[in-house]
């Protein structure tokens, strides 16, 4: 942070021009100190000073396992992200939906709301700069009293006033407080910009691990029905040997005492279907009543190969949390400057030039003009040491946005970090998962051929059947994670929205055709 800015070279100066001590010369000491703004000038944080998002060396290859269930993915580093980065999972449905949710979904519409006034209260601040002029005109009728001069006895007649002016005031910005303010605002709307970018990504990558939750919730349902089926088959052909005296009645007790546990496991995941697709219409703005079109299965949605790794140096520009955060610390910055030129004077100008007559017609005719001019100067004397805690607040302020902005650095790069260990973790999770069920399916195989000669008892194919059954649905379990965790890393890394148009104009460019973007509350029309 740089120190106030000092009043010496401009008191220098004037000294210099051996100005005489006069109005005029009064009056133009504001004019040249008009440059001078008080307080800290901003510059944006530095990156962190580091190479690697984890304790791996930069230059190890990034590559994750390949299974049966899914390929290996490759992290490029360096690689920029595409603005539409949810199309890699090539599901048309997909983009589509996530069309439909820029289009209509209130959350991403209110922040896009938040940014315009935001720019507008900006430029209502920016306009402080030039002088305000207001016409003004009256019309009244009065009566003085003589006693108004010391006569009472004196009875002058009621009259009409007329008065037309025009008012000029402005206020000389000498020490910067009002630019500070406009700086401030400025970077108020940098914020909502950012926060809408980031209400956009958020909105994004839920739609997309939504569907892929709705996906897996498929795969499971579809997996525990084609258990429950085999299960069925099963209770039959054990009454069939409990019928022929190959089986007790035990056998066939347990084996339907499985199908129904089974079978319990399958109004969850269809209450989770459900809800998902409840979240997935609200998601897109419409009520739950609404049936989507599309539908999400795993087979339709395709695992991206090579993912794109952002260098640490470009995180924090990527980020719109970070990016917001920036911004809100460039907020408290500008409001040192302003707490610091209220310990300064403030100059102002006032004109006003107009006509008075008794009669409407009168007005603007020769003897009837009047006008005034006129400066303020207003210098802090003692507010009770007001306007020196006022500064040491907005320092304060100022520290507290500094600590929010590093941590908000440090949790963006945990993010990064996080997402790469699951992927590669993950990956490896699938792989062995893909092994487990292999292995289920060999022993369930297994034991049913050595059930129907009469090898083994009936209540080790019952365990081969449930262990099948626990092993497959987590490899749909963990098959889901690898997409989530693809989702997650396009999101840790920004979403690429620097990569794209700006948002708040594609959404005016979105709208529907005669759609309104607002609801008056209190308008005549209809």
């Amino acid at each position: 942070m740089k120190k106030i800015v000092s009043l010496s070279p401009f008191i220098l100066s004037i000294n210099k021009l051996n100005l005489r001590t006069t109005p005029l010369s009064i009056a133009a000491i504001p004019l040249l100190i008009s440059g001078c703004m008080l307080g800290p000038d901003f510059t944006s944080p530095a990156s962190p000073d580091t190479q690697s998002y984890t304790t791996d060396k930069p230059s190890d290859p990034i590559t994750t396992t390949s299974s049966e269930s899914g390929a290996a993915q490759s992290l490029a580093l360096g690689k920029d992200i595409q603005g539409q980065w949810w199309t890699l999972f090539r599901s048309p449905p997909l983009t589509k939906l996530i069309e439909q949710a820029m289009k209509h979904n209130p959350d991403l519409q209110a922040a896009s709301s938040a940014l315009t006034q935001a720019q507008e209260n900006a430029s209502v601040q920016q306009s402080s700069l030039f002088p305000a002029l207001d016409a003004g005109f009256s019309e009244k009728r009065q009566q003085i009293s003589g006693a108004q001069f010391g006569n009472p006895n004196f009875q002058a007649p009621a009259y009409n006033l007329s008065t037309a002016s025009v008012q000029v005031a402005y206020t000389l910005d000498a020490f910067g407080a009002i630019r500070r303010q406009i700086e401030g605002f400025k970077a108020q709307a940098d914020y909502q910009r950012f926060q809408l970018e980031g209400t956009f990504l958020t909105l994004a990558s839920n739609v997309v691990t939504t569907a892929i939750q709705e996906a897996s919730l498929r795969a499971q349902i579809s997996a525990t029905q084609e258990i429950i089926n085999a299960q069925a088959k099963g209770l039959e052909l054990v009454k069939q040997q409990f019928e022929l005296g190959g089986a007790s009645k035990v056998d066939v007790l347990l084996q339907q005492t499985t199908l129904e546990q089974t079978r319990t496991t399958l109004p969850p995941l269809e209450r989770q279907l459900a809800q998902n697709r409840h979240r997935l219409t609200v998601l897109t703005g419409e009520l739950p009543s609404t049936e989507l079109a599309a539908q999400f299965n795993l087979s339709d949605l395709h695992l991206p190969e090579e993912l794109p790794l952002s260098l640490p140096s470009k995180l924090v520009q990527q980020r719109p949390d970070v990016r917001a955060q920036e911004a809100l610390l460039h907020v408290a910055s500008a409001q040192i400057g302003v707490a610091t030129a209220k310990l300064f004077p403030d100059f102002t100008i006032n004109a006003n030039v107009g006509s008075i007559a008794t009669r409407m017609g009168d007005l603007f005719v020769p003897g009837s003009a009047i006008w005034s001019v006129g400066g303020n100067l207003l210098q802090p004397v003692f507010h009770g040491g007001g306007l020196i805690h006022q500064r040491r607040a907005a320092l304060a302020a100022y520290e507290q946005s500094a600590a929010q902005y590093r941590s908000t650095v440090l949790l963006a790069f945990q993010n990064v970090a996080d997402t790469m260990s699951a992927l590669e973790f993950d990956a490896d999770g699938l792989k062995t998962q893909d092994a487990a069920v292999k292995a289920a399916f060999d022993a369930l195989e297994l034991t049913q051929m050595q059930y129907k000669i009469g090898a083994v008892s009936y209540l080790p194919l019952l365990i081969s059947e449930r262990n099948y059954h626990q092993t497959r649905i987590t490899q749909i379990t963990a098959q889901t994670r690898r997409y989530t965790d693809t989702a997650a890393l396009f999101q840790a890394l920004g979403g690429g929205w620097w990569n794209r148009p700006n948002l708040s104009a594609g959404m005016l460019a979105a709208q529907q055709p005669g759609q309104k973007k607002y609801q008056c509350f209190f308008c005549l029309e209809p």
